[in-house]
C-alpha cells in the first residue's frame, strides 16, 4: 500500500496541472485558469484555432472553398470546445455535421462522398481504407469505389 505525503509531492505536479489547465482552455474551450490574462489566453486561443482551420483546409481544400468567405466563422464555431483530432478527422467531422443539418455546400458534398467511398470511418477510430467495393451518397453527389478507383457518378451542382 502506497501513501503519499504532501512533502513527497513534486513543484512539477503543480506545474503539470496547471499547464494541462492551460491547453485545455487554449484547445479544449476550458475556462482561463487563475493566473493567466483572459484576453491574452483568448488571443493564443484564436491563432492556435486559425492555424487549425488552415491546417483542416488543406486536407478538405473543396469543403473550404465551397463555404468561402463563411469557412472561417464556420470551422471556429464548429471547432470552439473541440480538441483536434487531427486535421483529417476534424475536415471529416466538420463535413458530417455540416450534411446533417442540410448546410453542407456542393463542393464539400464531394469531397465528403469521395472520402467515404474510399475510406470507412466511424468517427471515433482513425479512418481505414475500404477492402470492396463501395457506394456513397451525400447531398447530391455520388460515388462509387471499385478496385481502389473512385468513380464520382453524379456530382453535386456547383
Amino acid at each position: 500500500m502506497s501513501t503519499t505525503h504532501p512533502a513527497d509531492a513534486t513543484p512539477s505536479t503543480g506545474l503539470a496541472a496547471r499547464q494541462a489547465a492551460l491547453v485545455a482552455a487554449l484547445v479544449a474551450g476550458a475556462p482561463v485558469p487563475a493566473g493567466f490574462v483572459a484576453d491574452r489566453v483568448d488571443a493564443a486561443r484564436t491563432a492556435l484555432l486559425r492555424k487549425r482551420a488552415g491546417e483542416v483546409a488543406r486536407h478538405w481544400p473543396l469543403l473550404a472553398a465551397g463555404l468561402g468567405d463563411a469557412w472561417w466563422g464556420t470551422f471556429r464555431d464548429w471547432a470552439a470546445g473541440r480538441p483536434t483530432a487531427g486535421s483529417l478527422r476534424d475536415g471529416w467531422d466538420l463535413a458530417r455535421e455540416l450534411r446533417d443539418r442540410a448546410a453542407l455546400p456542393p463542393l464539400g458534398a464531394e469531397e465528403l462522398v469521395v472520402r467515404e467511398a474510399v475510406h470507412r470511418y466511424d468517427g471515433r477510430q482513425p479512418p481505414r481504407h475500404r477492402r470492396l467495393p463501395a457506394f456513397a451518397r451525400t447531398g447530391g453527389a455520388v460515388a462509387l469505389q471499385l478496385a481502389g478507383r473512385v468513380r464520382l457518378l453524379h456530382p453535386a451542382r456547383r
